[in-house]
C-alpha cells in the first residue's frame, strides 16, 4: 500500500528527490514522536507495568525508525543502505550526539547500571565486525539468530533492571478524595467524572477524549513513519544515483543522521535540562537495538525474499564497523574505569566522526583509496 502512495511522490529531477527525501526524515521523526507518545500511554492504561513500558515497549519503538528503513532497504535489494542506516545510527549516535552531552555536561557514570548494556553494545559490534572480515562477508541466518541472542539478552537486562528499580523506589499511597457536598464543586466534579473512565484492572481515571485521541495519534504515527521510511528508501537511492555515489554512504550519512535525529532532540533537551544521564542510557540503549535487532531482521528478510545471506560490502567491513567499535570503546570504555565521562571523550569523538566522514567522502571522490 505505502509503497504504491510512495510512487505518486516520485521525482527525476535533483531538487524534487532532495524535497521528498526531508520530507521523508520528517515524518519518520514526527510519526516516531507520536507513535512511542500513544504506545506508551496504551501500554500504561491497559495494566503493564511501567518498568515493563519503560524497558521494552519504548525501547523498541524509539528505534522503529530505523528498523523500518533498513528493513524496507534490505526487502529492496540495497543491503548496503540497510547496513549502512543501522551502524550509521550508532556512529552517529556515539561520536556525534552522545558527544555533544558530553562536551557540554560530563557526568558520572553508573558501572552497576551500565555493565551489562556496554558489555552486550561491544559483544554486538564485535561479532558483526569479526562476520564482515572473514569469509565471505555475508550475514547468514545462523549467525544473525547469534546476534539477534544478544537482542533478547538486553531485553531481558533491562526488565530485569527496570524491575530492581521499581521495587526500590519510595511508596507513595493515593490520595484520597474528600466529598465536596452538594455545591456548585460537586456539580462540576460531578461534570468532571462523566466525562473521563476508569480502568478496572488498573485504577486509572483517564479522560474518553484521551482513548480516541491516543488510538489515532498511535495509527497515524505508524503510518507517517512507514510512509516516511518508503520515502526515504526510494529517494534516499535516487540521490545516490545521480550523485554518483553508493548506498552505504548513503546509508551511514544521510539516512543515519535523519533516524537519529529523535536521539539528538532528546540528547539537547537533556542538556538543556541538566540530565546528562537521560540522554546517554537512550542512546546506549538505541545503539544495542540497532545492532543487534535491525541486522538480524534485513538478514532474515534477504534470506526470504531472494534466497541468499545478506551481503557485507568493503565499506562496512573495512571502515563502519572498526569505527563503530572504535567509539564505543571511547566513549564507554574509559567511563566504565574511571565512573564518569570526561569531556575529553567528547571532543575525541567529535573529531574522530568528522575525520571518518571526511575519509568516506575522499574515497567516494576518488582522492583516495581505501576499499
Amino acid at each position: 500500500m505505502f509503497s504504491n502512495i510512495s510512487c505518486i511522490f516520485e521525482v527525476d529531477n535533483m531538487a524534487g528527490c532532495v524535497v521528498l527525501l526531508a520530507l521523508g526524515i520528517l515524518l519518520v521523526v514526527k510519526g516516531g514522536d507520536w507513535f512511542v507518545d500513544a504506545a506508551s500511554w496504551i501500554a500504561e492504561v491497559s495494566g503493564i507495568p511501567t518498568f515493563i513500558i519503560g524497558a521494552t515497549i519504548v525501547s523498541v519503538a524509539t528505534t522503529l525508525p530505523e528498523i523500518l528503513v533498513s528493513s524496507i532497504a534490505a526487502a529492496q535489494g540495497s543491503a548496503g543502505m540497510a547496513i549502512g542506516n543501522a551502524v550509521g545510527s550508532v556512529n552517529c549516535n556515539i561520536a556525534l550526539i552522545m558527544a555533544l552531552s558530553l562536551l557540554f555536561m560530563p557526568s558520572a557514570f553508573s558501572r552497576k547500571d551500565y555493565a551489562a548494556k556496554v558489555a552486550l553494545l561491544i559483544a554486538a559490534v564485535s561479532v558483526l565486525w569479526a562476520v564482515s572480515a572473514t569469509g565471505d562477508r555475508t550475514l547468514v541466518w545462523w549467525e544473525a539468530i547469534i546476534v539477534l541472542a544478544i537482542f533478547v539478552a538486553f531485553m531481558a537486562e533491562n526488565v530485569i533492571s527496570a524491575k530492581k528499580h521499581s521495587k526500590a523506589a519510595p511508596y507513595l499511597p493515593p490520595i484520597e478524595e474528600k466529598p465536596m457536598g452538594n455545591g456548585v464543586l460537586a456539580y462540576v466534579e460531578e461534570h468532571r467524572k462523566k466525562l473521563t473512565i476508569t480502568i478496572k484492572r488498573t485504577g486509572l481515571t483517564i479522560k474518553k477524549s484521551d482513548i480516541a485521541k491516543n488510538i489515532i495519534l498511535f495509527v497515524l504515527g505508524a503510518a507517517c513513519i512507514v510512509l516516511g521510511a518508503q520515502l526515504m528508501c526510494d529517494n534516499g537511492s535516487m540521490f545516490a544515483s545521480k550523485l554518483g555515489v553508493s548506498d552505504d554512504l548513503i546509508g551511514v550519512t544521510i539516512l543515519a543522521v535523519g533516524t537519529s535525529l529523535p536521539e539528538l532532540v532528546t540528547a539537547v533537551t537533556a542538556i538543556v535540562k541538566k540530565k546528562a544521564d537521560l540522554s546517554v542510557g537512550n542512546i546506549i540503549g538505541a545503539n544495542i537495538i540497532d545492532i543487534s535487532l535491525i541486522l538480524p531482521i534485513c538478514a532474515f528478510i534477504s534470506a526470504s525474499k531472494f534466497g541468499a545471506s545478506l551481503p557485507i560490502d568493503a565499506q562496512s567491513a573495512v571502515l563502519d564497523f572498526p569505527f563503530c567499535l572504535a567509539v564505543v570503546g571511547v566513549a564507554l570504555i574509559p567511563s566504565f574505569i574511571l565512573g564518569k565521562f570526561k569531556r575529553w571523550q567528547g571532543a575525541l569523538l567529535i573529531a574522530g566522526y568528522i575525520a571518518y566522514i571526511t575519509l568516506l567522502v575522499l574515497n567516494t571522490l576518488g582522492t583516495i583509496n581505501i576499499f
